[in-house]
């Protein structure tokens, strides 16, 4: 029943509106129009609030979907309001994969910029090639109101309240979809590719087909929106294309507050309010635009997650506070016996995982790596050493495909991955940890391990934008294994952002070993961490190691030299040595090179 209250709250306010909000100065026109802007706003909040897309161009959309309705309507091509309208939302939708295929292949102002040239594009065709169908400067007159046969009657919808109950329907069944689309696997994944967009990439998810996805929702309930602003108004205005549209739209997200799909709806109610009282009972005319403006700044400056985000920060104050944070030295004992899923089933059979071959990287006339030849056997577990600027990290980012060398090839389990990207090769078996953690912090322990998770459960890309997350095959239980694994249950529902570095670190491991790798890449796991905390992570090593291969750079030369079983040395971006720590000790060139010549 938790699940279902905002639902039923949104019901129990939409049913008592018309009876409380004239008391208050609300017309019925001015509650109409809130709807309208709170329905476009759903999808806007699901790509802004929850993805982190900034769009100013979602006027093309509710545009395209208004003036397709209503021409198809006006002209006598379909009969059926609520045809049209689903006729206008697809045909939003398919503008917005257009747009999409442009404008996601860049990211952050960019992509803000190109979604605003979009909308001056579409504005200016509604305006002037298109101004025989569209109507022009003059728009499309005479949209008519739905009209329902339910058999035994038939009900007309009018004006005022009578079309109020109409657009609450439309709002509160666009309200129950949004609600199930963030409380997806795609939802989960909107809000990591907000938060840290890189390792959603890394942990094997698609991100840009994501993307595309929730660009093409929030484009079909724009054009949703847009038809029943020409039902409401029984005319379909040109001003839908204006960009001006797009920055009310914007601005009153922020001011309701984003992420949290109310906020649009309360931000539309704020704005379209003082719109109407500051030019009538205020009577500032035009200068309307500056006192609303003051009033936005206000909200900004002293509401930084709009309103809503406001009183659900008062209300966390004031709730209980959580259970004392946990120090390194009060950690539970990890459990050796969990064993996490891993892809494939094949046993170890000592033959090369991965390979590379000649493996060149250079930065114009800089040499990061030079004809590197490296292979690890499988079960292994390689420990890779060398001074800084020794070309450790470049080596490990083309290995996992993050940087394309300019020569030679990688080898994975025999077939060549150079080239491919990140989350290719994650969903192939290979990932890492970073040297820098890229965690996200906003989010929970548990959610952090579920992210990963579901790119094993799920694949790269799967649009399952109605099923529950908890209804995913598996991942309850690996989640948890997970969470045992790298000691981290009892801090399983925290805050990353609330966690000790050293905990930090082990869930930074845990995100790589959630995906189920066959070859894990650690990137100097042991960096900045206390002794006791080293003690837990060495244990970590050593426990997830059983069936699995493992590369590790790391600085620490005692630890490396007592876990690897082969260390390779790299410096000037060149394989200086290769052997057993035994073989690499006493190696007098790496003595000389790496420890200083101190003989150990």
């Amino acid at each position: 029943m938790r699940r279902w209250w905002p639902e039923a709250a949104a019901a129990a306010g939409l049913a008592v509106a018309p009876f409380i909000l004239p008391t208050l100065g609300f017309s019925p026109d001015t509650v109409n129009r809130i709807l309208v802007w709170g329905l476009f706003g759903l999808g806007f909040d699901m790509l802004f609030g929850y993805t982190g897309l900034l769009s100013f161009g979602q006027s093309a959309f509710f545009g395209t979907g208004g003036f397709a309705a209503a021409y198809l309507l006006t002209q006598g091509i379909i009969g059926n309001v609520m045809v049209a309208l689903l006729v206008g939302t697809l045909a939003g939708a398919l503008a917005g994969v257009v747009v999409g295929l442009i404008a996601l292949r860049r990211t952050g102002i960019y992509f803000a910029m190109i979604t605003v040239a979009i909308a001056q594009v579409f504005f200016f065709l509604e305006n002037s090639p298109l101004s025989a169908i569209t109507g022009g400067e003059n728009g499309i007159p005479g949209v008519p109101a739905p009209v329902f046969n339910l058999g035994f009657t038939v009900i007309k919808v009018g004006s005022g309240w009578s079309m109020y109950w109409f657009l609450a329907v439309c709002f509160f069944a666009g309200l129950i979809i949004a609600r199930r689309v963030v409380a997806s696997p795609v939802g989960v994944i909107m809000v990591a590719i907000r938060d840290n967009t890189a390792r959603v990439e890394a942990l094997g998810h698609s991100v840009w087909r994501y993307k595309l996805t929730i660009f093409v929702l929030a484009s079909a309930y724009a054009g949703f929106a847009g038809g029943l602003l020409g039902v409401l108004q029984g005319y379909m205005p040109p001003d839908a294309f204006a960009f001006d549209t797009s920055g009310q739209l914007v601005i009153m997200t922020v001011i309701g507050g984003t992420g949290t799909l109310f906020g649009p709806l309360f931000g539309a109610t704020i704005w379209l309010y003082l719109h109407d009282f500051l030019q009538g009972p205020m009577g500032l005319g035009s200068a309307w635009r500056l006192a609303l403006g003051l009033v936005f700044v206000l909200l900004v400056c002293f509401l930084r997650r709009g309103v809503l985000g406001g009183i659900a920060g008062l209300l966390h104050r004031t709730a209980p506070t959580e259970a004392p944070e946990s120090s390194p030295d009060m950690v539970a004992e990890p459990s050796d016996h969990i064993h996490v899923p891993r892809r494939g089933t094949a046993q170890v059979s000592g033959g090369p995982v991965l390979q590379a071959q000649n493996l060149t990287k250079r930065y114009g006339g800089l040499f990061a790596n030079s004809d590197i030849n490296f292979s690890v056997n499988e079960g292994e577990i390689r420990g890779i050493i060398g001074p800084n600027g020794a070309g450790k990290s470049t080596f490990f980012k083309m290995l996992t495909c993050e940087v394309v060398p300019t020569s030679g090839k990688i080898l994975f389990h025999g077939q060549e991955i150079t080239g491919l990207g990140v989350a290719q090769v994650c969903q192939m078996g290979l990932t890492k940890s970073y040297q820098v953690n890229q965690l996200f912090g906003r989010l929970t322990v548990r959610d952090n391990i579920t992210i990963a998770v579901l790119a094993e459960r799920r694949g790269a890309f799967r649009p399952d934008m109605l099923r529950r997350v908890g209804s995913v095959d598996g991942l309850s239980g690996q989640v948890d294994n997970t969470l045992a694994q790298i000691n981290l249950t009892h801090r399983s529902d925290t805050l990353v952002s609330m966690l000790a570095y050293g905990e930090k670190r082990r869930l930074e491991i845990g995100l790589a070993l959630a995906s189920s790798p066959t070859l894990l890449l650690l990137d100097e796991p042991l960096a900045g961490m206390s002794p006791q905390e080293r003690v837990e992570t060495l244990k970590l090593l050593r426990n997830i190691r059983q069936g699995r291969t493992l590369v590790i750079i790391e600085h620490d030369m005692d630890e490396m030299f007592e876990i690897a079983e082969k260390i390779t040395v790299l410096s000037e971006g060149r394989l200086m040595a290769e052997g057993t720590p035994e073989e690499i000790q006493r190696n007098s060139f790496v003595q000389e090179a790496y420890l200083g010549g101190l003989h150990v």
